[in-house]
């Protein structure tokens, strides 16, 4: 991954970050901050797992946003367990 590949997956995982929590349904218990962090981890992987497949940019976000929607949730179960 190139240098501006980087720098867009960051920018891009923060938004990635909001529209997955968005996705999973119900109240998290997640701090705003660990959210975008996640939303930057999806957006490598779901970056890196959609290129597997295609390079479009529609399927790319779609994948992204995915992946983050499934980390939230999880993270958000793992948290919501260990905070309450």
């Amino acid at each position: 991954m190139e240098i501006t590949g980087i720098f867009s997956a960051i920018i891009i995982g923060l938004i990635i970050g909001a529209l997955g929590r968005l996705i999973v349904p119900g109240k998290q218990h997640l701090p705003i901050w660990l959210t975008l962090l996640l939303g930057i981890v999806a957006a490598f992987v779901g970056g890196w797992v959609a290129a597997i497949f295609s390079t479009a940019f529609l399927w790319v976000l779609l994948v992204q946003v995915l992946v983050a929607a499934v980390i939230v949730y999880l993270a958000d179960g793992m948290y919501a367990r260990n905070a309450g």
